[in-house]
């Protein structure tokens, strides 16, 4: 009698084993930004700014991420992460994780990039190996530049232990007075507003005959060797050098704010003082009395306390980029103009009254077809900057709305929002006033702008409103059109200079349609529920996506391939998570380039055994979002501001859109290609959670796909970029 066929053991597909923690795995991704200053073949200043980036990374972590589990802690919160931690497990794993990173990071920087740089003039001393002849030369400069900076604060019963603030540097020093042979301790901050390095003139430059471009020393040492003016008559007993870092994340309670922006200033105060603190930067030569001192009075545990060999605070490393030495940095990178808009003459100012005009029309090239553009190897200011400012004296363009997140402290995007109002134009903007750091800029760019006669608003309450995108209303003839720019990076000319992102600018209707409905949704009284092309969070763009991905669950289930590729900065959703699980059990293959946080366990055997993740660090911040679905050969393609996080999908207004254009598809389709086959910058996910750097195999050459990309800027050959009819 034939046996019954055995039926398998259903997976739980939320079973915690199947999930990397979300804060662990943002502490891999930093590592691999180490592992860039770590690298032999990146350039020797490129080492330096990734040692730089590191550090600050780490501190917004430990303001963030950090200060939150500390908090949870504290409020003896006991809940279940995903992946089955507590907050204190994760605070355990995150100590033990990352201390032998940062040992690892300041020890490279001393044994490895300080020689170095040395052997390329560039002498980074220490103040113990100065000639009589440096010293004198900082004595003066510490008294008349520094010293007058200064202010030494007692700790004593007259005098309560300072304020610390929050990331500073500082000298903790013990005196002696002669007279009574009492010990005083007292607090010296070195001061942020003076630069961390001070640089000797030429004549003190040489050594031994070689070519010195740069030498000096750190601000830290100059002070401590001349405190004996700071405490005229004391003893120097000694002194020791430490940093902290507090809380600097905060909640705006804003269903009980009368006035949104007065609520933030005020949070900005509160952030400028600092809340607890949640690390302290010592070196290992501090004394246990020290130590105690400074954990006791600052709140602190043994494991808040991270030991530094050498100097502190290495993201002020970030300065020497400037340095005059080409050849120590990535080969020189200028956007280019795509094709199809290099025919659009330069704006030039022609009008009798000054005013900035254009006699070639931006909106001809959009109307011909869509045009995608990349940055930064496409120029960000000659393309959506340019887009823009047009748009702001078109005489025929009636009303602008954008969103702005995050942009410079120039932006010459807000100016042209500006001009546009004083042309009589309507214009609206968003301004995120709750974009995390860049919360006083946009609180004075909406100050500006209101008073220049914009419509300036917030945002929703509960809500962030991070979606990137431009509405243009436009008369023409006796109809009106409208234009859109959809993206997935901020309109900062800053950073689309060092960020990779993508956009759209089209004048299709639909689009058109749905921005206008979008920032009705930003702007009115709304509950807006469906959208004819775009998908918008927080009202549909989860499910949308699970949709997408089910449907390519339904061709596998019916012999059909099933196809995905991914791209973005994070993937921590777990429905979404469960559901590439679900895909991956069906056959669908399934391609993640996920920069930095991803939550996915990929390669488990009968449960992820087809999806592979790939994370790429390069020159450029990996920023852009694509969503690619093969749909048994009718593909469906969009990008967008949203990642696969919770707060995206659900306290965020986002917006992706689809791409409509066939020959845009094809294009983005081989910028994927292009990433997955990258064996220079990629790094390769593994089911235990550690990330594999990829290498060319013996017959194979390196292949870093930025530099693909940028080559392919500079000599483009999509049927998109190609000059109009």
């Amino acid at each position: 009698m034939p046996r019954a066929k055995e039926s398998k053991p259903e997976i739980n597909l939320h079973d915690p084993t199947l999930y990397f923690s979300r804060e662990l795995s943002w502490l891999e991704f930093n590592h691999r930004v180490l592992q860039e200053a770590l690298d032999p073949r990146t350039p020797l200043l490129e080492r330096l700014k990734f040692t730089a980036i590191f550090s600050s990374n780490l501190d917004e972590y430990f303001m963030v991420r950090v200060s939150t589990l500390k908090e949870q802690v504290e409020a003896q919160v006991s809940r279940l992460t995903p992946d089955g931690r507590t907050p204190q497990d994760q605070l355990s794993e995150i100590s033990d994780r990352l201390r032998p990173m940062v040992t690892e990071q300041h020890r490279h920087f001393e044994r490895e990039l300080r020689p170095r740089l040395a052997e390329e003039g560039v002498h980074i001393l220490n103040y113990m190996d100065l000639s009589q002849e440096q010293r004198f030369y900082l004595q003066r400069y510490f008294e008349e530049r520094i010293f007058p900076v200064l202010t030494p604060l007692a700790v004593d019963p007259g005098h309560p232990f300072p304020h610390i603030s929050n990331l500073s540097l500082n000298l903790a020093v013990f005196v002696k007075d002669p007279e009574t042979g009492e010990e005083h301790f007292a607090r010296v901050k070195v001061p942020n507003i003076l630069p961390r390095f001070i640089a000797f003139p030429d004549e003190l430059r040489p050594y031994n005959g070689q070519h010195t471009v740069w030498s000096g020393v750190p601000l830290e040492q100059v002070m401590a060797h001349n405190l004996e003016l700071l405490f005229p008559g004391m003893n120097i007993q000694e002194y020791h050098l430490f940093r902290i870092t507090r809380d600097a994340d905060f909640e705006v309670q804003e269903y009980e704010a009368d006035d949104l922006l007065l609520a933030i200033e005020q949070e900005l105060r509160r952030r400028r003082l600092g809340g607890f603190v949640v690390r302290l930067e010592i070196q290992p030569s501090t004394p246990k009395l020290v130590r105690e001192t400074l954990m006791r009075e600052l709140g602190l545990t043994e494991g808040d306390v991270y030991e530094v060999e050498g100097l502190l605070n290495l993201k002020d490393l970030m300065s020497f980029l400037s340095l005059p030495l080409p050849e120590l940095k990535d080969p020189p990178w200028s956007p280019v103009i795509p094709t199809r808009l290099k025919w659009v003459g330069e704006l030039e100012t022609t009008s009798e009254r000054g005013e900035t005009e254009t006699s070639d029309d931006f909106f001809s090239v959009i109307r011909q077809q869509d045009l995608l553009l990349h940055h930064p190897y496409h120029s960000f200011s000659a393309t959506v900057q340019q887009f823009i400012m047009q748009a702001a004296i078109d005489p025929d363009v009636l009303a602008i709305k954008m969103t702005l997140y995050r942009t410079s402290g120039d932006s010459p995007i807000v100016n042209a929002l500006i001009t546009a109002a004083e042309h009589g134009k309507q214009v609206a903007a968003l301004v995120e006033l709750k974009a995390r750091f860049d919360e006083e800029n946009n609180i004075n760019w909406a100050r500006r702008l209101e008073s220049s006669g914009v419509h300036v608003v917030y945002g929703l309450v509960g809500l962030k409103t991070h979606t990137k995108v431009v509405l243009v209303v436009r008369q023409e003839g006796d109809r009106i059109r409208r234009y859109v720019h959809i993206g997935t990076g901020n309109y900062n000319p800053k950073t689309a200079k060092l960020y990779t992102d993508l956009g759209l600018l089209s004048c299709r209707e639909e689009l058109g349609a749905d921005l206008t409905d979008l920032f009705n949704f930003l702007t009115g009284y709304s509950r807006q529920q469906s959208y004819r092309k775009l998908l918008v969070a927080p009202v549909n763009l989860r499910d949308r996506m699970i949709a997408l991905i089910r449907r390519e669950i339904d061709h596998c289930n019916n012999g059909k391939p099933g196809r995905i590729i991914a791209k973005m900065n994070a993937l921590v959703d777990p429905k979404l998570i469960a559901t590439l699980y679900e895909a991956s059990q069906a056959g669908v293959e399934i391609d993640l380039i996920v920069r930095g946080i991803c939550c996915l366990r990929p390669g488990l055997d009968g449960i992820s055994n087809t999806i592979r993740v790939i994370s790429i660090v390069g020159r450029h911040l990996e920023h852009s979002r694509i969503f690619y679905f093969h749909n048994n050969g009718q593909d469906d393609i969009f990008i967008g501001s949203a990642d696969w996080m919770p707060r995206n999908l659900d306290r965020r207004v986002e917006a992706v859109t689809p791409i409509l254009d066939t020959a845009i598809a094809t294009e983005l389709r081989e910028i994927l290609n292009i990433l997955l086959t990258d064996n220079r910058q990629a790094w390769e996910l593994q089911p235990d959670g550690e990330y594999v750097r990829q290498y060319p195999s013996k017959d194979e050459a390196e292949h870093s796909a930025q530099t693909v990309l940028m080559h392919m800027a500079m000599h483009p050959t999509s049927p998109t970029d190609q000059p109009p009819a």
